[in-house]
């Protein structure tokens, strides 16, 4: 489900403009056990509109429309935000991750490059970073006119666990989050999930045979987000006890889960 952009032309302020700069932590990227995220390695279910959407986005010539992803937990929205900072990276845009507790900024290749900001966990920033967040609307909204000496165009890419009118969130970031293009993501069915897990474990060259993903599903939560941790608890262990991915192998781990 998608809603079509309507952004109103702000004047451009500078990001820290009306107060001093939160402190934040410049922390890495956490972009787990070198698991590529790419839009292609995506497995969309039936969020294929949103994937499409993305796909072919930014259009060329046209004014930066913010987007703004929700869903729940394990449907993919980090996925997503980190497909599209890898894109904008790889073309020589500047970028900006901000999350809950951290921000981490990339130089373009030059200055009339672009520049993505990404949002994720919306709902759980805090005060400073929602000031943050609010500014880089408000700049994105204001880019397009500016002179290219000036800097490029910001783009703007947002996520969270709610529609934007449910975000607990300032009001005025609340509104902007609801801006442009909004896509509902939903969860994967177990047919997804399946595809998921065995695309994971074959790109870490790890067995997962039929007999272990029905043993999974039986015994051990659905949500894909359980379930990529718990493979990485089944590679670390099979890998340390030189063993294959087999059913006594997962009840082992699974124990060790138990208080």
């Amino acid at each position: 489900m998608a809603m079509a952009p309507d952004a109103p032309a702000d004047r451009p302020v500078t990001i820290w403009a009306g107060a001093p700069a939160p402190a934040m932590r410049q922390l890495p990227l956490d972009l787990g056990p070198e698991r590529p995220q790419t839009l292609s390695s995506y497995v969309a279910g039936s969020n294929g509109d949103a994937v499409s959407w993305l796909t072919a986005w930014p259009p060329a010539g046209q004014a930066p429309s913010p987007v703004y992803l929700w869903g729940a937990e394990g449907s993919g929205k980090t996925h997503l935000l980190r497909a599209l900072l890898a894109r904008a990276l790889a073309q020589g845009w500047g970028a900006i991750w901000l999350a809950p507790g951290s921000c981490q900024m990339w130089d373009g290749h030059a200055p009339e490059a672009p520049t993505l900001a990404l949002m994720d966990d919306c709902g759980a920033l805090h005060p400073d970073e929602q000031h943050l967040a609010f500014n880089l609307f408000i700049e994105s909204a204001g880019s397009a006119s500016r002179a290219a000496e000036e800097g490029g165009p910001l783009h703007v890419a947002a996520a969270g666990h709610a529609p934007p009118v449910d975000l607990p969130v300032r009001d005025d970031l609340r509104t902007r989050l609801g801006w442009g293009w909004v896509f509902h993501l939903a969860p994967l069915d177990e047919a997804g999930v399946r595809q998921v897990l065995a695309q994971e474990a074959e790109r870490r060259g790890l067995g997962l045979p039929d007999e272990v993903l029905n043993y999974l599903f039986a015994r051990h939560s659905r949500d894909l987000s359980a379930l990529m941790r718990l493979l990485d608890q089944l590679d670390a262990y099979a890998l340390s006890a030189h063993r294959p991915v087999t059913v006594p192998l997962v009840r082992q781990v699974l124990s060790l889960e138990t208080p």
